[in-house]
């Protein structure tokens, strides 16, 4: 049948030499594969820009439950994030967070909310000209909550450790032996606890920030065993 909604491009494969496979997170069914003929040829191949990671189509597809890849009869641009595509720093983010939400989405399974808070996580980050360096940890910290793992609060400077099963920090290392370090500990609680105004204040290098990239990825693959290897 056809069905009209809104969605976001996580991740575009060339398929063949005409066509391209997509993976969209739909408000109406969750994550679906679509697989789009003719995006190789000269006259619909320039159309390939509206498929980059976090961009969002309004499309007309024919669904069917138990396909395992959708076509899409029709679309328009409902967001282009004109910054994001032409900022390699961000557009570089981009793809790292299409990958994570390519992986931890779960087909066919829709959920307005999580829909509506990476929507406008998105356009937020594509307004932003500057102090969006830590955006893709803030915008992790925020995605736990949807994914059915939202992390305790630190209640206070005796809780040193964030355990990474079971989502608390602690005053002393869980014998399980799964848990982040003391600093990085300290960092993420303060992920766990600003907004994106205050994302920037968080004072990082850039070994710092792929080290809590690190810890995260192992908190969100401790939780959903099936996330893949993300570099």
């Amino acid at each position: 049948m056809l069905e009209k909604t809104t969605g976001i491009i996580l991740h575009q494969l060339k398929y063949t030499d005409t066509s391209t496979i997509l993976q969209v997170y739909t408000r109406k069914s969750g994550r679906n594969s679509f697989i789009v003929r003719g995006s190789g040829n000269r006259k619909t191949g320039k159309h390939n820009i509206h498929f980059q990671p976090l961009s969002m189509i309004d499309f007309v597809m024919y669904y069917k439950e138990s396909r395992g890849m959708q076509s899409i009869k029709e679309y328009s641009v409902s967001y282009t994030p004109a910054d994001i595509h032409s900022n390699i720093k961000k557009s570089c983010i981009a793809i790292f967070l299409g990958e994570v939400l390519t992986s931890v989405l779960k087909e066919e399974s829709p959920q307005e909310e999580l829909f509506d808070y990476i929507r406008d996580s998105i356009i937020y980050f594509d307004t932003l000209k500057e102090g969006y360096a830590n955006f893709h940890i803030a915008f992790l910290t925020g995605l736990c909550s949807f994914l059915g793992f939202e992390p305790g609060k630190k209640s206070g400077d005796e809780d040193m450790v964030f355990d990474l099963v079971n989502g608390t920090f602690l005053p002393i290392p869980p014998a399980h032996g799964n848990y982040a370090g003391i600093e990085i500990s300290g960092i993420l609680a303060e992920f766990f606890n600003c907004s994106w105004e205050d994302m920037n204040s968080i004072a990082l290098t850039g070994s710092k920030r792929n080290e809590i990239l690190s810890v995260l990825i192992k908190y969100y693959s401790t939780h959903l065993p099936s996330l893949k290897k993300i570099k």
